[in-house]
């Protein structure tokens, strides 16, 4: 992948880096000779991609500059314009496949539609080393990146996912892992296989392994790392929610201002059960005034 010092014309090349998740040891030969002969590095951080070629002993002879969440729209404009320039322009993140919940996006649809050439460096990725490990079915699977922050969005965006029968994987930050698991126990039961992952690859890795509710309680006395939250799919025709667990998300809704009648369909619709059924359930416990 040649380096260019003085002006070229005609499209680039735009290459998406998998950088390890822990040890600077996982990367590739190829990695290293990119870093080293590139003609211009977009770094999620800059300080880390840094660190990382002192500990690959590699020297970044190219331009670097920062490509992160809220400078990705602008610069990949600029990022466009040099690989119409004819150079070798990579991006990397912090940790695993830039586009993956990470900046990497927005450069690689504009490079497409400019018909510049786009390729990628394969390198580790937390969510298949974390479907790997997990111990559940890994045939079919969907990645559901980070659940929303607000309880109700997350608990509606789950609700959508209970008869979901691919494995799911997440990510959370670990001051939100309890919350969401909870959310995940009430949304798919308590009952439901899962593993968390924290620390993959790193000296401290832990994969926790059971059903949500058992993982909600041992979360909630505080975790720290990067977590990655591996889930069973549904199985047809199992039964798999706490009807007591059915209600507490309709009041909860309910609570933060969701119309009952609409919360109880919802939340119905996500446990797979009629309608009638569950709107009997709650007015037996809090029936309506």
């Amino acid at each position: 992948m040649p380096c260019h010092n003085g002006p070229v014309t005609g499209n680039g090349k735009l290459v998406l880096a998998g950088a390890p998740i822990g040890q600077p040891g996982d990367v590739s030969p190829r990695l290293r000779e990119l870093l080293a002969r590139a003609d211009v590095v977009a770094a999620e951080d800059t300080r880390r991609l840094r660190r990382l070629a002192s500990d690959l002993d590699v020297e970044i002879t190219g331009r670097i500059v920062s490509y992160y969440d809220q400078n990705e729209a602008a610069r990949a404009q600029e990022l466009l314009k040099t690989l119409q320039e004819g150079r070798t322009v990579v991006v990397i993140t912090d940790a695993g496949m830039p586009g993956v919940s990470d900046p990497g996006y927005r450069l690689t649809h504009l490079a497409v539609e400019a018909g510049v050439t786009v390729t990628a460096l394969p390198g580790p990725s937390a969510v298949t080393t974390a479907l790997a490990v997990s111990g559940l079915a890994g045939d079919r699977f969907c990645f559901e990146g980070f659940p929303p922050r607000k309880a109700g969005d997350r608990a509606r965006r789950l609700a959508a996912l209970a008869q979901e029968e691919r494995t799911m994987v997440f990510f959370e930050a670990p001051h939100r892992l309890a919350d969401s698991l909870s959310a995940m126990a009430e949304a798919f039961g308590a009952d439901r296989p899962a593993a968390v992952c924290r620390e993959l690859t790193k000296t401290y890795e832990e994969v926790r392994r059971g059903g949500l509710g058992e993982l909600a309680a041992w979360a909630a006395e505080g975790v720290k790392g990067e977590i990655t939250v591996v889930v069973a799919g549904h199985v047809p025709g199992e039964v798999e929610h706490d009807p007591e667990a059915l209600v507490a998300e309709v009041e909860r809704r309910v609570a933060d201002g969701e119309q009952r009648k609409l919360a109880i369909a919802d939340v119905a619709k996500g446990a797979g059960m009629p309608k009638r059924e569950l709107y009997d359930l709650v007015h037996r416990r809090s029936p309506t005034p």
